[in-house]
């Protein structure tokens, strides 16, 4: 109760000062004539009375002090006066107030931009109930040299059915389909999932109900389930979907269920979701191409799942055959275990390394920011020594001084703050936009309550940080001097600018690191841009996917037919020159590798020797430039006769024949049932995962064979088309070729429309990404580095000119005063170069992994940005020196 009353009166005081105030005065005023009253009654006349009265009750403005203190509100309004004072100082110096607030905007805001990006991506859960429980399943195989190995179908029947940790495990695999009669055909991506894998991430269905086991049965009606996004974009958020039917690659199937908005899972723009319906009875080891998820049982721990899946494992391997072409044995050597780990480990990849690195360079521009206002509010506060010492002598404690200089500083970090926030706003969309295509988890960057509870957190920081320089220099004992020295004796001690020069010299360090960073990203990009990727122009290259569905057109040789006579159209358009098609496009994802034989070579037991596997037509090497090193291109010929032919990368010869041109003529198989085929040439490696990355060894066979991988037949019905000319990029091209697919069949919807140069950057857009952030908190830190420099120079410059007055009326010439100016800036310049150096050795090690063909210790980097450094600050101190060059002695004598 005392509590509530003290809050009370604690409000009543913040809130109706003015009414409480006047309270006071009345009961004062009331007291006071009371006593004049008694005294008028013992015979004293009313002025006299009135007078004794005051004289006998004292001042009453310090009754109110004492009633104010009792109420506890002392401090409270002690703390309102030094705002309203630290306001009016700020509005009355309007250049000050702005540069510092909008330093600080800028070191804020940076700052809280990245952080979004941190929070987002690294530290806000899953969005599903209880995500701490998911996990990934992966495996591992270190018999096939292989880290990472996705489970597969056996596996999955195996860990749902005889598990002993999850609540649930589920499977799914990403691909497109066509969904007609919506229209204009449109392809679309789509999810086949497991009936088990929405409740393992504790998804309902907005609309309608979810797979069942009896969905996902072999045989069962076709159904289909929608995302929200789908729903509302195609469908116009009918609520009526439910038990109707679209056409998916040729099917119809039932819309049992409607997603809500809050589901995210699979890539950016998932449309469908349809059952898997694995077959039991069909089922072989191998086919390692699922992705699986599970939900632990509450209390299991990882390394207990991890236990159950490697007791599971030997049961897998006997309860289920191995595919025609190999042994148990196989399988058994390759030493399959268990390495579950962390949805959200899952999904972030090694983006957390990249952000981590970006929020502590920029955190390196706050602090340098936070330096410049610093030494701002030093010069300032030296300024205002007298005016200090003054309320020092008048009665003011340092404490309240200190209060007062922490609160101007405090003002300032909010300014600060607020400007930063909208400054992070605009920032948050840019960098969302041009965010690498990887960047996991992109919609879910936004300034939330954790952003700007964060960015309250940097402002106490930063007011601390500003606030406590000039109050540990000057409320200390020498607070009592500023009444007894003159502006000349302020101007002879050198010891005021060690705080400010000391600052200066951490700035230019800080800058230093940053553009050392940013200078070793320039590097990797460089270097990157030199690797040949193995084609040529990607710019040129028109790219984009077509599928022609089993529903549509079932004989394999017809869909060749087909794709032969799309490409015969598409090379009829004006302007292009070739055409070509194939399983993938270089850096387009869609990797498939496996295993590769050759009838020369020997192989140890157990030896699986992996290789990317590539599909292609006649035409299709040419499109893209890639150098025919030795042999010939496929022929049609090849592709209607299935003729046992293959195509390899020129590392693959390298690796067992040693010359390319000995690979022709050889013979290579991929299980011990499948022909051998013959190898009829040997293309130039092309870097399919990026050009940081190895150009993998390929092996290139007809889109239409037989008897590969134990498959009777084999047709790619979802070829990238790759088109070489002029006008790609153009939507006139693509006009033209989209009436050339659809002169062929009118229900074949073109996606992932992109030049290859899309690709190309896009296999360096984390680079490129990390690049321009640090690139940034590099340029800001410099330009924040020199002013600070500039602005030392210059005051210490101002408060020399005396003495320069003294030193040329000596006899000291110009170059004479210009040499000791410049000497002064360069000696800080140099010592913060000195440091800079020394913590980039030992932070830029954390860059390792982002850098390509460059150490982080390179030498050539160091150097020039401690020339830039140089000369940068070299112009940031000729101007000073330059103005106190040109000084008279005799004004510089009279100056006070």
């Amino acid at each position: 109760m005392k509590l509530w009353a003290w809050l009370r009166t604690v409000a009543a005081f913040i809130f109706r000062r003015s009414h409480v105030e006047r309270e006071l005065d009345e009961e004062f005023r009331s007291h006071l004539e009371i006593c004049g009253a008694d005294l008028k009654r013992q015979g004293l006349s009313r002025t006299e009375a009135e007078r004794q009265a005051r004289i006998d009750f004292g001042g009453y403005q310090r009754y109110k002090e004492e009633c104010r203190e009792a109420f506890g509100t002392r401090l409270l309004q002690e703390l309102a006066q030094d705002l309203r004072h630290g306001l009016r100082q700020l509005r009355r110096n309007p250049g000050f107030t702005i540069v510092a607030a909008v330093t600080l905007a800028l070191g804020i805001g940076a700052t809280t931009a990245i952080f979004s990006v941190v929070n987002g991506v690294l530290l806000k859960p899953l969005p599903y109930p209880h995500p701490e429980q998911l996990v990934a399943v992966w495996l591992t195989a270190p018999g096939m040299n292989v880290n990472d190995l996705n489970p597969g179908p056996s596996d999955y029947l195996l860990f749902r059915d005889q598990n002993r940790t999850f609540q649930d495990v589920g499977l799914s695999t990403g691909y497109s389909v066509n969904v007609t009669g919506l229209g204009k055909p449109e392809r679309v991506g789509s999810l086949k999932v497991t009936y088990d894998l929405l409740p393992a991430l504790g998804a309902t269905p907005m609309l309608g109900r979810s797979f069942t086991r009896a969905d996902d049965a072999p045989g069962s009606p076709e159904v289909v389930m929608l995302t929200y996004g789908y729903w509302r974009r195609r469908l116009g958020a009918d609520s009526s979907v439910i038990g109707k039917a679209i056409t998916v690659d040729g099917k119809l199937r039932e819309i049992i269920g409607v997603l809500p908005q809050s589901f995210l899972f699979g890539e950016p723009g998932l449309a469908l979701l349809t059952p898997l319906q694995l077959d039991r009875a069909k089922t072989f080891l191998g086919d390692f191409a699922f992705d699986g998820i599970a939900r632990l049982k509450p209390g299991v721990t990882l390394a207990e799942a991890n236990a159950d899946v490697a007791r599971m494992l030997p049961i897998v391997l006997r309860s289920f055959p191995p595919p025609p072409g190999y042994t148990a044995k196989m399988f058994e050597d390759a030493r399959i275990a268990p390495s579950l780990r962390p949805l959200k480990q899952e999904v972030i990849g090694d983006m957390g390394s990249v952000l981590w690195v970006l929020m502590g360079g920029i955190g390196l521009v706050l602090l340098t920011a936070c330096a410049n206002v610093a030494n701002l509010l030093l010069v300032r506060v030296e300024g205002r020594r007298q005016e200090l010492a003054i309320r020092a002598a008048l009665g003011a404690g340092r404490g309240r001084i200190a209060t007062q200089m922490l609160l101007e500083g405090f003002i300032l970090a909010l300014l600060g703050s607020s400007l930063g926030l909208l400054l992070a706003d605009v920032v948050v969309r840019g960098l969302v936009a041009m965010a690498p295509s990887g960047l996991p988890r992109l919609n879910e960057i936004t300034l939330d309550g954790t952003v700007v509870l964060f960015t309250l957190t940097v402002s106490l920081f930063v007011t601390l940080l500003i606030g406590l320089v000039p109050v540990l220099k000057y409320t200390g004992a020498s607070l009592g001097i500023g009444l007894r020295e003159s502006r000349r004796s302020m101007s002879e001690s050198r010891q005021r600018l060690r705080s400010r020069s000391a600052m200066v010299t951490v700035q230019v360090a800080m800058a230093l690191v940053l553009l050392v960073s940013s200078g070793l990203m320039i590097r990797t990009f460089r270097a990157l841009t030199r690797v040949d990727p193995g084609f040529v122009a990607p710019a040129g290259i028109q790219t984009f996917r077509i599928d022609i569905p089993e529903t549509q057109v079932q004989d394999p040789v017809r869909v060749v037919r087909m794709e032969q006579e799309i490409l015969r159209r598409i090379r009829a358009v004006p302007g292009v020159s070739s055409a070509g098609l194939s399983m993938s496009v270089p850096m387009g994802g869609n990797e498939w590798s496996d295993n590769v034989f050759a009838r020369d070579q020997a192989y140890a037991p157990g030896e699986m020797p992996l290789h990317r596997y590539r599909f292609a037509t006649p035409g299709f090497i040419k499109t893209l430039g890639a150098p025919l090193i030795a042999g010939r291109d496929f022929t049609w010929s090849d592709m209607y006769n299935k003729v046992p032919v293959a195509i390899v990368s020129e590392r693959l010869p390298r690796e067992y024949w040693h010359d390319p041109k000995n690979a022709v003529g050889k013979q290579i198989r991929t299980t011990r049932k499948d022909d051998w085929r013959e190898v009829i040439g040997v293309v130039g490696n092309i870097h399919d995962d990026g050009a940081d990355k190895p150009a993998p060894s390929s092996v290139y066979w007809p889109i239409l064979t037989t008897h590969l991988k134990g498959m009777d037949a084999l047709v790619i019905r979802w070829p990238a088309v790759s088109i070489r000319s002029p006008r790609a990029g153009t939507e006139s091209l693509m006009e033209e070729v989209r009436r050339a697919v659809w002169s062929v069949d009118s229900d074949l919807p073109l996606a992932d429309v992109h030049t290859l140069d899309y690709y190309e950057r896009a296999s360096m857009a984390r680079t490129s990404f990390t690049l321009v952030i640090l690139a940034i908190a590099g340029g800001m830190a410099l330009l924040l580095g020199i002013v600070g420099l500039y602005s030392v120079i210059s005051y210490s410059v101002s408060q020399r000119i005396h003495e320069v007055g003294v030193r040329m009326a000596l006899g000291s010439q110009k170059p004479d005063v210009l040499r000791l100016i410049l000497r002064g800036g360069m000696s800080l310049a140099i010592i913060g170069l000195g440091i800079g150096i020394t913590a980039a050795l030992a932070l830029t090690r954390f860059l390792s992994s982002l850098l390509y063909g460059v150490k982080p210790t390179d030498p050539l980097t160091f150097v020039a940005v401690s020339l830039i450094l140089i000369v940068v600050a070299l112009a940031a101190c000729y101007i000073p020196a330059r103005r106190a060059a040109k000084v008279d002695p005799m004004v510089a004598l009279r100056y006070e």
